[in-house]
């Protein structure tokens, strides 16, 4: 898919039909030996490794603020070599983890909002700091979800999360509505033919695609929105293009398919006997589900647009190769806990 949605526009802009897939292929290769590798090293070893990954994923989210790729007036990307690494994206995993031990460590304490809710979310808070300075409100958004979901499954009380969301309520507010892009971007959401060629195209031009599948799809490399009509179309709204070239059917089976492995995700965390592993294999299922319901939502208008990939299928090698590591953790999750129920 990827192919399929950058050829075109990589040939005219690049001189190379292959200049995206060969990229994301460097990044897969590079995914699939770390799945491997991290699937056969015993998952307890992340509590360990966690303090030297905090201090590094804080100086990287430093870095890239200072040294990073700026595009489109954001700095998400350090330069390595001919490739980009998004920080944000490690900061995911590194929470993830940060959350399994924190739980599994204060046990009932995590209920008491002095001794465990507020230490740990000023910690979440610093993360979320540091990205929205890139700025990217979408993954601070994402590791927000993620976190309040491992605390809520961890027993933190409901209320302490409702007092924080009341109290981040103006701060929230204060982003958007000061912010004009992401402004334009919810009018956008409530009726993007208002403006039809200016904010409300992108997403119009993705309604195009998704109803020009039908059924089953124009055909694999068949699609015309691709053709510098749909703006981002094989990164965060490729997802528009799956569905105009393998139609309904296809676009349903991505779903199931990611289904399937949320399911699984949730199977190893209730089977797993260690409450770290419980709450590590959690937090890699909502991390990847949370991404593909609102990457999906976004590209079907559910939700304003929001710079999310679609896990595993959009261009974005950070973001595969995180994706990829959780994947083999939960692996090596399973692997542990198989004879268990």
């Amino acid at each position: 898919m990827i192919y399929s949605s950058s050829a075109i526009p990589a040939l005219k802009r690049l001189n190379d039909i292959f200049f995206f897939l060969k990229r994301q292929m460097i990044w897969a290769v590079i995914g699939i030996v770390m799945m491997i590798i991290v699937s056969r090293i015993d998952y307890k070893n992340w509590d360990r490794l966690f303090l030297p990954m905090f201090g590094l994923t804080i100086l990287l989210l430093i870095f890239v603020l200072i040294m990073g790729k700026e595009v489109n007036g954001a700095r998400r990307w350090l330069r390595i070599g001919i490739l980009s690494f998004q920080p944000a994206e490690l900061s995911k995993l590194t929470i993830i983890i940060y959350m399994a031990r924190i739980i599994a460590k204060k046990g009932e304490r995590i209920k008491d909002f002095m001794n465990g809710f507020l230490p740990v979310m000023s910690v979440i808070g610093l993360f979320v700091m540091l990205i929205m300075i890139e700025p990217d409100l979408g993954t601070a958004v994402t590791i927000g979800i993620i976190a309040l979901s491992l605390l809520f499954a961890g027993g933190a009380r409901l209320k302490h999360i409702m007092f924080l969301g009341v109290l981040l309520t103006p701060l929230m507010y204060t982003l958007i509505f000061n912010a004009g892009y992401r402004m334009q971007r919810l009018k956008t959401y409530w009726d993007p033919w208002k403006d039809p060629y200016n904010s409300g195209y992108q997403i119009i031009q993705s309604y195009l695609a998704l109803g020009s599948g039908g059924l089953f799809g124009v055909g694999l490399g068949e699609g015309k929105q691709k053709l510098f009509f749909l703006p981002e179309a094989h990164t965060d709204f490729i997802f528009s293009i799956l569905g105009e070239e393998l139609g309904f059917a296809g676009g349903s089976a991505v779903i199931a398919l990611f289904a399937v492995l949320i399911y699984l995700g949730f199977v190893i965390s209730l089977r797993a006997e260690d409450i770290f592993a419980k709450y590590l294999a959690l937090g890699i299922t909502v991390m990847i589900g949370i991404q593909a319901v609102i990457n999906i939502s976004v590209v079907t208008g559910l939700l304003p647009t929001k710079g999310i990939p679609l896990p595993f299928i959009s261009f974005g090698g950070s973001s595969l190769l995180i994706n990829m590591l959780a994947i083999g953790i939960l692996m090596n999750i399973s692997g542990q806990n198989s004879g268990s129920g």
